[in-house]
């Protein structure tokens, strides 16, 4: 089947749902202007002090960094924090949104990335579920608690000639200790799911909703690769469970299971576009 015709069939399952999940990997944000992690060298070209260290991805997202090298952890994460602040979403999510909000059954959002772009371009907060947590958030990195609270106030200095955070580094509101972001990190014992539960509660509430409804549901899924495949295995388990049509966009991992799912080899924004122009001219 050719690009348009899978176009127009995206643009025709957009068109007669009835309720809209959209699930989201880092490839969402990349059109964005955001970095691309994918492999050693798209996470070395965002950050060149790693590659004269040899270390990966995997090796500095990780929590120990924050009772070891306190500095370096937040120089990552500080640096991350203030580039999510100063970039701006896409058009498509703004696509994304205006399609779920005219649907009876609305929208809701699941996806694995930290940015919170998706509040950002105007998304309820209460119909998101971030699987990986938020960098908007912070909590104790021992933990001596169980609190989450805001990073909105939190500003973080980064000296990116030696790639250390400068001091004051954001603290635990009870403690006192490092504060660390409420994000899933690689070997990750002390996270503080709490949010993200909350949010999932959220999320099965409105899918529970719309199965008893009777809505046909729309499942749009962008940049969602298989290295860590959470989000393509939340798509297609839920496609299964609730008979929707998935729409898979990604430049590579394109691949859907079975005839019914549509699969756009595309970059995220082009993809959505690409199938609202369509549905616009219907």
């Amino acid at each position: 089947m050719i690009l348009r015709e899978r176009l127009n069939r995206a643009a025709k399952v957009l068109k007669e749902a009835e309720a809209l999940l959209i699930t989201a990997g880092a490839g969402m944000g990349v059109d964005s202007g955001l970095p691309d992690f994918r492999g050693e060298g798209g996470f070395w070209k965002a950050y060149p002090v790693m590659a004269k260290l040899r270390m990966s991805f995997v090796e500095m997202a990780n929590p120990e960094w924050f009772h070891r090298e306190p500095e370096l952890a937040w120089a990552f994460y500080g640096h991350r924090l203030n580039l999510y602040r100063e970039t701006v979403p896409h058009a498509g999510f703004k696509q994304l949104l205006e399609a779920g909000r005219r649907m009876p059954g609305g929208y809701f959002v699941f996806t694995s990335n930290v940015d919170g772009h998706f509040q950002k371009a105007g998304f309820d907060e209460e119909r998101v579920k971030e699987c990986h947590g938020s960098i908007h958030y912070l909590q104790c990195i021992q933990p001596c608690c169980d609190d989450i609270w805001s990073a909105e106030d939190v500003r973080v200095e980064v000296d990116e000639d030696v790639f250390r955070a400068e001091e004051p580094l954001p603290r635990c509101i009870r403690c006192g200790r490092i504060a660390r972001p409420n994000i899933l990190m690689f070997g990750d014992w002390s996270w503080n799911p709490a949010r993200t539960d909350v949010q999932g509660k959220r999320l099965y509430r409105w899918l529970r909703e719309t199965g008893e409804k009777g809505h046909s549901l729309a499942i749009v899924e962008i940049g969602a690769g298989k290295a860590v495949a959470t989000v393509r295995y939340q798509s297609e388990h839920l496609a299964n469970l609730y008979k929707g049509t998935l729409i898979r966009i990604n430049p590579r991992d394109y691949d859907v299971p079975g005839d019914r799912h549509i699969s756009l080899p595309l970059k995220g924004a082009e993809g959505i576009n690409g199938f609202f122009e369509l549905l616009d001219k219907a």
